[in-house]
């Protein structure tokens, strides 16, 4: 089954109401549904915004609705997150300014 079907379907959207959103004829919608047409960049970012979901995912291209990002930590980051909850917050000021200059290119 298509993505878009498949994802309007589960929340009960009809294709009109779909094609309001995406501010397109109906048509075009059951169009991309049935594979004749793809959404431009712009209508699948619309796409992304109502269902929630990755625009890999509407194309077909993934299987995870939302990618996962790797959000582990490193053991340097781990140590610089622990010294950084250790500072008052004037230290996290002048800290976060003396970063803005080593960073400022």
């Amino acid at each position: 089954m298509n993505r878009i079907k498949q994802l309007r379907e589960e929340i009960n959207m009809t294709q009109v109401r779909l094609s309001i959103e995406l501010e397109v004829a109906q048509e075009t919608v059951s169009a991309y549904e049935s594979g004749k047409h793809y959404p431009s960049v712009a209508i699948l970012l619309k796409l992304c915004k109502i269902f929630n979901t990755s625009s890999d995912y509407i194309l077909g291209l993934s299987d995870d609705r939302i990618p996962q990002r790797n959000t582990e930590l490193s053991l340097e980051e781990r140590r610089l997150l622990s010294k950084w909850n250790l500072l008052d917050n004037r230290g996290k000021e002048l800290l976060t300014a003396y970063l803005d200059g080593l960073t400022a290119r």
